[in-house]
């Protein structure tokens, strides 16, 4: 029940720190398997979607007060779908990959994103660790070798001056930000290539 209401309050016009803060305790919440069981319906999956900016038509994120909101937001459906079954196969009919997909595009040579990126890369591992239709829609519909590729780079600063070589540039040491989402990237990339590593073995 007071999941029901954390997600009926934010489903309201309140005040970003209140809405961090229903979102900081629903992700807690989240964690508990039996507590998801009457939370996990397409409209509250829905309304976390809406605000990790998921189902936004808009080309960048530009409003960065909102950034916390749409971390906290990818955290709790980074809980959500490892913990519930329905949660996976809402996650289907919600075309949830595609919609992470965009969101990573949107990070794109943007600052201030590094956090959404990773929980953002976290989602869509856990979504192609936990469904082969996914691995395979991320390969071939949602150019997802390319994207995590490009975000793998981006975790390392890579520049590339040609084809197959890269800027020599002078290497810092990564942030533990930048280590996350390399270790995400890698990860998803693990799985969507997973299958055809498979065929090719065999």
């Amino acid at each position: 029940q007071l999941c029901e209401e954390i997600l009926h309050l934010l489903d309201k016009d309140i005040k970003t720190s209140c809405r961090v803060t229903c979102l900081e305790a629903l992700r807690i919440l989240s964690r508990d398997k039996k507590v998801l069981v009457p939370v996990t319906t397409k409209e509250n999956m829905q309304i976390l979607m809406k605000l990790a900016k998921l189902d936004s038509l808009e080309d960048s994120l530009e409003d960065v007060t909102d950034f916390p909101v749409i971390v906290e937001a990818l955290k709790c459906l980074c809980n959500i779908v490892f913990n519930s079954p329905v949660a996976q196969k809402l996650s289907l009919d919600l075309n949830l990959a595609a919609m992470l997909c965009n969101l990573l595009k949107k990070c794109k040579d943007q600052q201030f994103v590094e956090d959404i990126k990773c929980f953002d890369l976290r989602l869509l591992f856990l979504l192609s660790l936990l469904h082969t239709d996914i691995r395979s829609q991320l390969r071939y519909d949602l150019q997802g070798l390319p994207l995590l590729t490009q975000a793998l780079e981006s975790a390392f600063s890579i520049r590339w001056t040609d084809k197959y070589i890269t800027a020599e540039d002078e290497m810092s040491p990564l942030s533990l930000q930048e280590a996350d989402c390399a270790i995400e990237a890698l990860k998803a990339l693990f799985n969507v290539t997973l299958d055809s590593w498979n065929v090719h073995s065999e």
